[in-house]
């Protein structure tokens, strides 16, 4: 008898070491994927394949007081190829331009999130802070209606 449990536990032991052998196998086949591959293009080949090469961190704060406008932006910037992460209020209600303000010093990143919005270049600002750990702060202002959402 204490042969048949010797067999039994010798597959089981065999049986977890083969599954466990075909999961570890399908991890590193997923992460050779996932650098050789490492983003996938959007849907849409009408977006400049230049907004999604290179990723760009920001946030979106609403500063018209029109509900929901910031969730809104959030999803088109993402629909982009932008990196949203965090959305919320602007200190104040009151802006009537959308502005948009480089928070790394980087231009050429805060003029990529402008240009595919529609923003001008005049309205982009750059305000260097050690505590932002983001590339861009978006200022939605009550003209957000004449900026690009599709």
């Amino acid at each position: 008898m204490s042969e048949n449990r010797a067999e039994r536990e010798g597959f089981l032991l065999n049986a977890a070491i083969g599954f466990l052998s075909v999961l570890l196998l399908i991890l590193v086949l997923a992460l050779l994927l996932r650098v050789v591959y490492p983003r996938i293009q959007s849907e849409r080949s009408d977006r400049d394949p230049v907004l999604i090469s290179n990723i760009i961190q920001l946030e979106v704060l609403n500063g018209c007081g029109e509900p929901g406008v910031a969730s809104l932006f959030t999803s088109t910037l993402r629909s982009f190829g932008f990196d949203v992460v965090e959305s919320g209020n602007f200190e104040t209600f009151d802006m009537t331009e959308t502005i948009l303000i480089s928070r790394n010093g980087d231009m050429a990143s805060a003029k990529r999130v402008a240009d595919a919005l529609g923003i001008p270049e005049e309205r982009i600002l750059m305000e260097m802070s050690p505590e932002f750990y983001l590339d861009a702060t978006l200022v939605i202002g009550s003209d957000y209606q004449s900026l690009n959402m599709d």
